[in-house]
C-alpha cells in the first residue's frame, strides 16, 4: 500500500550540489521511519541516511556526515536528501526506503541515479 518515488538525480560535477526527493503515496511519516540508501556498481546496498518516525532524529553513515542532509515535509508527503560536496564516491543509485518498527511491513523505491564526475 505504500508507493516510494525518488527523483532529483542526474550528473554533477565534482564539489556539485543535488537534491534527491521521496514522494510518498500518502501520510506514512508518523509511523514509518525512513532512509536513504545507494548502491555503486559491483558495490552492497548502504545505508547513507535515516530520519525516525517519532522524533525527526537523524543518523548519517560517516561518509555523508557533514556533507549530506536527510529531512521530510509531512505537508508535501516528501522526504529529501541534500546532498552537497558531491565526490565520484558518491556516485550510486539512491534508494529510498520505509520500515515500520515492530512490523514486518517494510517498502523501497525503485531509486534514482546520482553521477559525479570529475
Amino acid at each position: 500500500q505504500v508507493h516510494l518515488v525518488e527523483s532529483g538525480g542526474g550528473l554533477v560535477q565534482s564539489g556539485g550540489s543535488l537534491r534527491l526527493a521521496c514522494a510518498t503515496s500518502g501520510s506514512i511519516f508518523s509511523i514509518y521511519n525512513m532512509h536513504w540508501y545507494r548502491q555503486a556498481p559491483g558495490k552492497q546496498r548502504e545505508l547513507v541516511a535515516s530520519i525516525s518516525s517519532y522524533d525527526n532524529f537523524t543518523t548519517y553513515d560517516e561518509s555523508v556526515k557533514g556533507r549530506f542532509t536527510i529531512s521530510r515535509d509531512v505537508a508535501k508527503n516528501t522526504m529529501y536528501l541534500q546532498m552537497t560536496n558531491l565526490t565520484p564516491e558518491d556516485t550510486a543509485v539512491y534508494y529510498c526506503y520505509a520500515n515500520r518498527p515492530g512490523w514486518l511491513n517494510d517498502y523501497w523505491g525503485l531509486g534514482t541515479q546520482v553521477t559525479v564526475s570529475s
